[in-house]
């Protein structure tokens, strides 16, 4: 992963960096050699996106990297993407906000659909505690041409975020136990005993960062609703958010099938928001599947339209 960060470095910069006398004048040959067959101005938004993804999914492979700091798959962050366009499909500009944005593989990705498609200007922020993984996504920024675009911050994204209020919060959650219990004596969906659930809190979290009836879609674990701390998250959205749907992600695209997650939809009060008349709640058959899963987006579509949106548009 560090090598990939110095090259895409070398080839924003335009010239191999040295340090120290390395690397040496030899592999600054090769290196400037392959770098001069890169013509990354040839080169639109996706395929860039899409040759980042490829590297780390080969980087995350070999330095067997954390699975809180993996990347969100394409399919899922198209399927994210295609609900967030049918929701904003009326809006002339768009603010999204990412407290987990890692390398900035599934906000850019958002981004560059919703621009595709609805021609809009879209603006981005993306959090994230790791300084390696903000290091790429400010190189998939920079390369994607978004510089302009997309706010990086390097921060924990529990403690106070000094951001204005978006339209959309979006986020592939870290799951486990967030270890500093101080920073959450004001989080109401803290744990009443030890260390609180960090996907829980940063639900509440960015939420408390959307506008008036704006939407948070975050990739949480299926069972998020089953756990013995779920009794705080469930009051939390009851006071505080529409809990507007719950779908499942197929099973046989985990290895393990206690590691499915969900897409959860929370709509934040006010602004004619209201509760869709019908929760949508289900699980996306195989991807592999065509028929079963086109029929599944038909249904979510007409939910879209009859149930959440009669009053969001």
């Amino acid at each position: 992963m560090d090598a990939f960060i110095e090259t895409c470095n070398n080839l924003l910069d335009g010239k191999v960096m040295v340090e120290d006398n390395k690397p040496d004048n030899n592999t600054v040959n090769k290196l400037d050699e392959l770098y001069s067959k890169i013509d990354i101005n040839t080169l639109d938004s996706e395929t860039v996106r899409k040759v980042i993804q490829m590297v780390m999914i080969k980087a995350i492979t070999q330095d067997k990297i954390q699975a809180n700091h993996q990347i969100t798959p394409d399919t899922i962050a198209f399927i994210i993407g295609y609900i967030v366009t049918r929701i904003f499909e009326n809006y002339k500009s768009l603010s999204i906000l990412d407290l987990a944005a890692g390398t900035g593989n599934l906000l850019t990705s958002i981004m560059n659909q919703l621009h595709t498609a609805l021609k809009i200007d879209v603006k981005g922020v993306g959090i994230d505690n790791d300084d390696s993984m903000l290091s790429i996504a400010n190189i998939n920024a920079q390369l994607q041409n978004k510089h302009d675009a997309l706010e990086l911050i390097h921060q924990d994204s529990i403690n106070n975020l000094l951001v204005n209020d978006v339209d959309l919060v979006v986020s592939d959650l870290p799951v486990g136990y967030y270890p500093i219990d101080e920073n959450v004596q004001n989080y109401q969906t803290k744990a009443s005993n030890g260390h609180s659930y960090a996907h829980h809190l940063l639900i509440e979290q960015g939420m408390n960062h959307v506008k008036q009836g704006g939407f948070g879609i975050f990739l949480v674990p299926s069972n998020i609703f089953e756990t013995k701390e779920a009794k705080g998250l469930l009051k939390w959205i009851q006071d505080s958010a529409y809990f507007q749907g719950l779908l499942n992600l197929p099973k046989n695209i985990f290895q393990d099938n206690k590691a499915q997650k969900a897409i959860l939809i929370l709509q934040k009060h006010g602004n004619q928001a209201k509760q869709a008349d019908q929760v949508m709640i289900g699980e996306f058959p195989s991807f592999k599947n065509t028929k079963d899963f086109q029929r599944f987006i038909a249904e979510i579509v007409q939910w879209e339209e009859k149930d959440l949106l009669s009053n969001h548009k």
